[in-house]
């Protein structure tokens, strides 16, 4: 009997603890082959959407798990037909490689998993969804105790202080969250940077850098949901505060 070979698939990367969580399930799943990671960039200050981390340590990331990074090049706060455009033709090439399934960390946000199931049927793409329902407690102790190391890169105001953010996510974190805070941040909380992986061949180097205030307003738009910072559907418009603790790279940059 022949056993049908791992279906091409891309990871959907936000350098954050549950796409590396995510990730971690894809490459021990024999049914598929990660092939590449694939990154929202908020291309006019050139960082991670959302998380606002540098592409340089992105980049870093990429290297250490050896696999090819592919960026989704946004300007500062798309429309959603403008998010919807870039990313079909961001997908086209890859598709052309053979890529049908695309994995995302998403734990129990419906409405994010329906949205992303519709875009990608319309591509005949397929979604994938590692950590699926997962209680988010026990996501994050999955996290900890296979060794994975991030820090705190973002927290929006409404649920946590600026002094969560450039904490390390660890058990004292867990701790100290208030009553009602996800343990993973899955309703936006607080976005993390993994430094070191079981997966990464070393771990990146960083010093932490200054923390920053920043606002943000959905642009005005008669459709029923508006993007929120990373481009992605939200029911309200994102007129909220977020911290950000800047990373620094600290290792020369690759040639």
């Amino acid at each position: 009997m022949t056993l049908a070979a791992p279906a091409p698939a891309l990871l959907n990367w936000s350098g954050g603890k549950d796409s590396a969580l995510a990730l971690y399930h894809a490459l021990r799943n024999p049914s598929l082959q990660v092939t590449t990671l694939l990154t929202s960039v908020n291309a006019y200050y050139n960082r991670v959407s959302m998380h606002g981390v540098r592409v340089e340590l992105l980049e870093a990331q990429a290297r250490r798990i050896g696999l090819p990074l592919t960026k989704l090049e946004l300007p500062e706060m798309p429309d959603m037909v403008e998010y919807e455009q870039r990313m079909r033709a961001t997908l086209a090439p890859l598709q052309a490689q053979g890529i049908q399934h695309s994995i995302f960390g998403d734990i129990f946000l419906e409405d994010l998993r329906r949205y992303r199931e519709q875009q990608l049927a319309q591509l005949g793409m397929q979604a994938v969804f590692p950590l699926w329902q997962r209680p988010t407690a026990d996501v994050l102790r999955e996290y900890l105790d296979l060794g994975f190391h991030a820090i705190v890169v973002c927290v929006n105001e409404k649920f946590l202080d600026a002094s969560f953010c450039g904490r390390l996510l660890n058990e004292e974190f867990l701790r100290d969250l208030p009553a009602g805070v996800d343990a993973c941040g899955e309703n936006g909380e607080y976005h993390s940077f993994v430094f070191d992986a079981p997966y990464f061949s070393s771990p990146v180097p960083f010093e932490r850098g200054e923390l920053v205030r920043r606002t943000y307003q959905a642009p005005a738009s008669s459709a029923t949901t508006c993007p929120g910072p990373d481009g992605e559907p939200t029911d309200s418009p994102f007129a909220t505060g977020f911290w950000y603790c800047d990373l620094l790279p600290t290792e020369p940059a690759a040639l």
